[in-house]
């Protein structure tokens, strides 16, 4: 079996800690069993090895997202980037070339695909090993896996089953996309299951049709030609032209993290020098990612939540149209996290002219070498606070540590080596 885990997306429903460059399933804001902070994506890739799934992992995802799974999964993670976001179903495509032409996967082998965000027992995940057996045995062409539903939701869209084809596996009849109340209500009398997203399938049933895709002879044909890919979803494309379907049902938790609202059932605020909840009338939770104190009084059912990129402070029932109020802020995220490791402004000087001097604090871990670095708009002067290492601007380097004071010109492109960590402000030459 071969697990492809769909990594896409970024946005505001979790605002002020998701942006256009930090998507939810990088948020490090759950707890691990052994008490650790982790992230919906390490979550999900430590629950699939738990499961006793040791085949390897494909991830795919967009060029944006690349050092974060990285930072989060390890560099040796295999990764399917899209050149350009086209939907689920150029996506998985994309994906299944690369394991057939690249990692010289055969076409009779099973590939079961997931999203990276999701949130569920370990149960969830040996239902993958089902679905896989479904396939193997030639009961159905494509194995889906449906959710028992715990409400009359409209957030989802449902599968309607059929006859049984043996015991825990159900021929489906078709599906209803998001339904108002009262049809989810009535769907759910049914017996119908909510749709969770999972697809399995051999490898040859997507790659040899041409009704889906035209023959390819290389991963770096299909690479190439990405934008001609019909952008729709995989559910669309192929699931409901699939005549044979078979679906395998998990009633266990599951939840989709998107929202302030689910998220916070989930988690516990957790002791800290710079939170604290007094006189608390319940359901309060407090993130800060800030190193000032926040101090909730009084509170109910709220998420107070502190970022370098602002300050939430909402009741919970009122998260559901977060997205279209945090759409109206502007600003551009403040801080942003490398391989190699991390820049944020911490301050902004807005001059007389109206132009902006943005302060950027800039980390380069020990033994690490940042990006190049360049200033369009300015000189820069770079102030070594503590670390040490060398600066290589052009062809020439130059051995740099604490208290060290150094001038950029503006265009000229650079990099910054660390022998120990390095913390480097940097601060545009105003004329």
């Amino acid at each position: 079996m071969q697990v492809l885990l769909l990594s896409g997306g970024s946005g505001k429903r979790l605002w002020p800690l998701s942006n256009e460059v930090r998507s939810k399933q990088f948020l490090q804001v759950l707890k691990s069993p052994s008490g650790e902070s982790e992230s919906m994506v390490q979550r999900v890739y430590r629950q699939i090895r738990e499961a006793g799934i040791t085949s390897e992992l494909t991830i795919a995802s967009n060029r944006g997202q690349k050092e974060s799974l990285q930072m989060q999964l390890g560099s040796s993670v295999n990764l399917v980037l899209e050149p350009e976001r086209r939907d689920t179903f150029p996506a998985i495509a994309l994906a299944c070339t690369f394991l057939h032409l690249k990692k010289n996967v055969p076409l009779d082998e099973v590939v079961v695909v997931l999203p990276v965000d999701v949130y569920a027992d370990l149960d969830y995940f040996k239902t993958l090993i089902e679905m896989e057996k479904v396939i193997l045995n030639g009961e159905a062409d494509m194995a889906l896996m449906g959710i028992t539903p715990d409400s009359p939701s409209e957030k989802y869209g449902y599968i309607l089953p059929e006859e049984n084809i043996r015991e825990n596996v159900i021929r489906v009849k078709g599906f209803s996309e998001k339904p108002d109340t009262a049809r989810a209500q009535m769907l759910v009398d049914e017996g119908a299951f909510w749709n969770g997203g999972v697809f399995a399938f051999s490898l040859g049933y997507l790659l040899k049709d041409e009704k889906f895709l035209s023959r390819c002879d290389s991963f770096e044909q299909r690479l190439e030609d990405y934008g001609q890919l019909k952008k729709t979803s995989f559910d669309y494309e192929v699931v409901e032209q699939c005549d044979s379907l078979a679906m395998v049902p998990y009633s266990g938790q599951w939840k989709d993290l998107g929202s302030w609202n689910v998220l916070t059932s989930v988690i516990e605020n957790s002791p800290s020098d710079t939170i604290l909840i007094e006189e608390d009338f319940g359901n309060t939770h407090i993130i800060n990612e800030l190193d000032i104190p926040v101090l909730a009084l009084g509170t109910k059912n709220m998420i107070i939540c502190s970022s370098f990129d602002g300050i939430l402070v909402a009741d919970l029932d009122h998260c559901s149209n977060l997205k279209e109020h945090a759409q109206k802020l502007t600003a551009k995220p403040r801080r942003e996290q490398f391989l190699w490791g991390s820049s944020h402004i911490v301050d902004i000087t807005r001059l007389p002219d109206g132009t902006e001097a943005p302060l950027h604090r800039i980390v380069v871990n020990g033994g690490m070498t940042s990006d190049v670095l360049l200033d369009n708009d300015s000189s820069s002067v770079l102030t070594i606070l503590f670390g040490n290492g060398e600066i290589s601007i052009d062809d020439e380097k130059k051995e740099i540590e604490r208290g060290d004071v150094l001038e950029v010109a503006k265009g000229v492109s650079y990099r910054l080596s660390a022998e120990s960590e390095m913390v480097v402000l940097k601060l545009p030459v105003v004329p």
